[in-house]
């Protein structure tokens, strides 16, 4: 998926490489459910690691800004906050002001909890946009960071190294998913 990624901006101009990493991070933030780590694999890929970083960032924080206003205009009507089942987004979705700016930021923090989630328990919230969104940018640096030095690490590795990598990754998440489906059974 990152070389797909890597060619296609590659191909255009670095103005409108730019634009278009920003906009595919806001389309991947609105939908909630697809990693960006491909994302930001091609911009480390094609600006280096400072600018990819600096650029996957702005993506991300834009996309979750706009995210949150879509929540909150439209697909909330779809959705129903009864629909969050998890303890600390259903605390979000009850809090505001001070409270809410901690809860989004821990949970921006928090590298497990699903940031289409976050965002959507924050636009059923009583808190405003300004609040979400500082919260939110200031959550997400550490996550970016990490993301980026990872990524970074993981495109210098050698063609052997991306293979055990990948191999762990799939023994791990099909562990996973054996347990998940056990215990589901019960």
């Amino acid at each position: 998926m990152e070389n797909i990624i890597t060619d296609w901006l590659g191909s255009i101009s670095a103005p409108a490489a730019v634009g278009l990493s920003i906009l595919l991070n806001i389309i991947i933030s609105t939908l909630g459910v697809i990693p960006s780590v491909f994302l930001t694999a091609a911009n480390i890929s094609i600006f280096g690691f400072e600018f990819g970083l600096f650029l996957s960032f702005t993506g991300e924080v834009l996309g979750a800004i706009i995210s949150f206003i879509l929540y909150r205009k439209g697909l909330r009507k779809i959705a129903s906050a009864k629909d969050i089942q998890q303890t600390h987004l259903k605390k979000l979705l009850h809090s505001k002001g001070g409270e809410a700016f901690f809860l989004v930021l821990g949970l921006r923090l928090f590298p497990f909890a699903p940031s289409g989630l976050v965002t959507l328990a924050g636009a059923f919230s009583t808190m405003g946009i300004l609040n979400f969104a500082a919260a939110s940018t200031l959550g997400k640096i550490p996550a970016i960071l990490i993301e980026a030095y990872s990524v970074q690490e993981v495109l210098l590795m050698s063609g052997t190294g991306k293979f055990i990598l990948t191999l762990t990754a799939v023994v791990l998440i099909g562990s996973f998913l054996i347990r998940l489906r056990k215990s589901a059974g019960k």
